[in-house]
């Protein structure tokens, strides 16, 4: 087993700040609501928003026949609905995989703005350059990436799923190169026993836990159980009584015993944790903002450009529809299937799995 990491010159990934949006009234976000509902059937749109969107938005989607998820199952959701449109809150790349696995459909977001440190830190070119290097390795990318990126890999995974996907190359004797999360792909490597050589990505969220600070709030609550996401740093990991993603999280809460959990990743998956398990105490684990200047406080501030006001605004204007190139998309949709007939013929429940 090796393990390599890239000595790319990546570009400076300009962290927005967080969106500051109006605060709406009761009786305000009521009307929204059903102004937005009322859009949605009168475009044959359907609403699907991400674990990491706030409550608002989840709500909604779940009030209106949508869907709350990973960012695969979005899409899936997506393909499988009668909807001609769907309305995808989140980043870009969720709506850039709903496109790809609904070609024939219109997919739009409330802000086109809205991307990710990961995709944004694997831009298409280098990152095909870096595989022309590296010609004996299968490339193997995590869904958090461009249509672009997807295209040019030999499987799409998740998080749930990429450890058996490892382990079935490793038996091959394949060799992997890994992209875009450096931490995720160190934690698969670590249980998989696979060669992988890394992409040096990570997400602005997840890198900002804290161990010291971790290990002084689990002092503060000893009965807590720790879940982490694999996205976040080892020392972070080493720490956790569950590593998952957000659907295993989600899981977690909801059958552990524990009554408080310290939870590493993204705070917007508090609302489904507390739909699931209304008496459990969620905590969020430690960030550089503690005490700090915070670039992300365990909440993306790309997602936070989501919001009501502008799911109102896209549906009545049309703007901010999702595009990809019909070659692209025929290359990007081969390894995301080739994922998904995995799944299919290991019995592995990608819904429960999940991904981001």
């Amino acid at each position: 087993m090796s393990s390599q990491r890239s000595p790319l010159n990546l570009p400076t990934i300009n962290v927005p700040p967080h969106p500051e949006w109006p605060s709406l009234s009761d009786s305000e976000t009521t009307a929204l609501k059903t102004r937005i509902k009322k859009l949605l059937e009168q475009q044959n749109a359907v609403l699907v928003a991400h674990y990491y969107t706030n409550a608002d938005l989840q709500a909604l989607a779940e009030e209106s026949g949508g869907c709350v998820a990973d960012s695969l199952e979005m899409a899936r959701f997506g393909a499988a609905h009668d909807a001609q449109t769907l309305v995808v809150c989140g980043v870009r790349f969720m709506g850039e995989t709903a496109k790809i696995l609904s070609p024939e459909k219109r997919v739009i977001m409330p802000d086109l703005g809205a991307t990710c440190s990961l995709d944004e830190g694997c831009p298409a070119d280098k990152f095909s350059d870096f595989c022309d290097q590296h010609p004996d390795h299968t490339v193997v990318v995590y869904a958090n990436t461009s249509a672009d990126v997807k295209a040019r890999s030999d499987w799409v995974v998740t998080s749930g799923i990429a450890l058996p996907i490892a382990r079935y190359l490793a038996e091959k004797g394949e060799k992997i190169l890994w992209a875009p999360d450096r931490h995720l792909g160190n934690y698969v490597q670590g249980v998989s026993g696979a060669e992988m050589l890394f992409w040096p990505g990570s997400c602005v969220v997840h890198e900002e836990f804290k161990s010291v600070a971790l290990e002084r709030i689990k002092r503060l609550h000893p009965d807590a159980a720790v879940l982490v996401h694999p996205e976040s740093p080892q020392n972070i990991v080493d720490q956790a009584d569950v590593i998952g993603s957000t659907t295993a999280l989600i899981k977690a809460v909801s059958e552990m015993k524990n009554k408080e959990f310290i939870v590493a990743t993204d705070g917007g998956i508090f609302y489904k944790m507390q739909q699931m398990a209304p008496d459990k105490v969620l905590i969020e684990a430690p960030t550089a903002g503690e005490g700090a200047t915070c670039i992300s406080c365990a909440h993306c501030p790309w997602m936070g450009m989501n919001a009501l006001q502008n799911i109102a605004e896209v549906l009545e204007s049309g703007a901010n529809e999702i595009h990809i190139d019909p070659a692209i998309q025929e290359r990007a949709v081969k390894p995301i299937q080739r994922m998904l007939d995995f799944a299919r013929t290991h019995d592995i429940g990608m819904k429960e799995k999940g991904n981001a």
